[in-house]
């Protein structure tokens, strides 16, 4: 049973977003964060969600793309997708959506100010996403997920030029030494739902760079930013 409180944050998220649910339980698990069912017996969380909205964003990210630009290549239509499905374009959208106000979470996650988080915030859109599509069908989900992603699609080369370090260093190395740099996960904090991933960036033998982030893929991004601006790449 939905709490009258959330029960109004859930229609003014369906106002904001301009699309109403049928099956009003779908968009309530995609809100719901997996610490919130340690405390809320009997419910379920998000991630199942999260994991179908992935996959049906990216089809529709790839194929707007493709339709968009008939003169790009796989490569660049495959880095085009990986910018425009990125945690910080999806956070954008969450920001914008006021998603976080509407996620359920624990009272530990709201006391360390987790429902702001980058991570639980793009997860939260993806289960939306994921929601929508089984509520109303592949049609309709795109449609609302092209109009939603539109000013992230309309600048995507400038989206990806800034936002994806690893390719960028990848790219450098290459030209430079024409070799390839290795990534590792070097440690792991905090609860299972909040996990904080250590990343190092290493070439030749030597760390280049290091990371943080509630993701892998964020805290590899961050190593790679600081590795494009190791000596190794400074000019002569």
């Amino acid at each position: 049973m939905v709490h009258p409180d959330h029960a109004d944050q859930l229609d003014a998220l369906e106002a904001r977003l301009r699309i109403r649910f049928t099956n009003r339980d779908l968009l309530v698990q995609a809100l719901t964060h997996r610490s919130y069912i340690a405390e809320a017996k009997g419910i379920l969380a998000n991630e199942r969600l999260e994991f179908l909205g992935d996959a049906v964003l990216d089809l529709i990210v790839a194929e707007a793309l493709y339709r968009a630009h008939p003169d790009w290549s796989e490569g660049r239509l495959s880095k085009s997708k990986a910018a425009a499905v990125e945690e910080r374009s999806l956070e954008r959208i969450a920001r914008r959506w006021e998603i976080g106000a509407a996620v359920r979470v624990s009272r530990g996650v709201e006391a360390t100010g987790g429902r702001d988080r980058r991570a639980l915030l793009a997860d939260a859109v993806e289960g939306v996403i994921g929601a929508y599509y089984l509520d109303q069908g592949l049609a309709a989900c795109q449609a609302f997920v092209e109009r939603e992603m539109a000013d992230i699609l309309s600048t995507i080369d400038r989206t990806e030029r800034e936002w994806d370090n690893k390719t960028q260093l990848q790219e450098a190395l290459q030209a430079k030494y024409q070799a390839t740099p290795s990534y590792a996960v070097i440690g792991v904090t905090g609860p299972e739902y909040e996990r904080v991933f250590q990343v190092t960036v290493s070439f030749a033998g030597q760390v280049i760079g290091t990371g943080e982030g509630h993701s892998k893929k964020e805290a590899e991004q961050m190593a790679a930013a600081q590795g494009l601006n190791s000596s190794l790449l400074a000019r002569p």
